[in-house]
């Protein structure tokens, strides 16, 4: 994917939020998955920065560890978070959109 600004998109906790939003995952999957699907690379201490924020807040918790790696995943809470933030941003996508149309 071509590097490019991702805005308000490319917030550390909802990129990670969308992450285990496919599975759970531990850190250095969370970031990997991130540089594939945003094209966004989130240095350790950005990433677990906002893991710890994420899990104080409620939105995600860690499971069992495996191997000395701990996955995370996301919580009721951080589910209906998530499903509201990109509810947003969709309805902004598509109000964009229909704008250009009109050009």
């Amino acid at each position: 994917m071509d590097a490019f600004n991702l805005g308000r998109f490319s917030d550390p906790p909802i990129l990670i939020l969308a992450s285990l939003a496919g599975s759970p995952k531990h850190g250095y999957a969370i970031m990997e998955d991130i540089e594939a699907f945003a094209g966004v690379h989130l240095g350790p201490g950005t990433l677990y920065g906002a893991i710890a924020r994420l899990e104080t807040q409620g939105f995600i918790k860690p499971l069992p560890a495996e191997d000395r790696r701990r996955p995370y995943c996301l919580t009721a809470t951080g589910i209906a978070f998530l499903r509201e933030q990109l509810t947003g941003m969709e309805r902004f996508a598509g109000m964009g959109l229909r704008r250009l149309a009109s050009i």
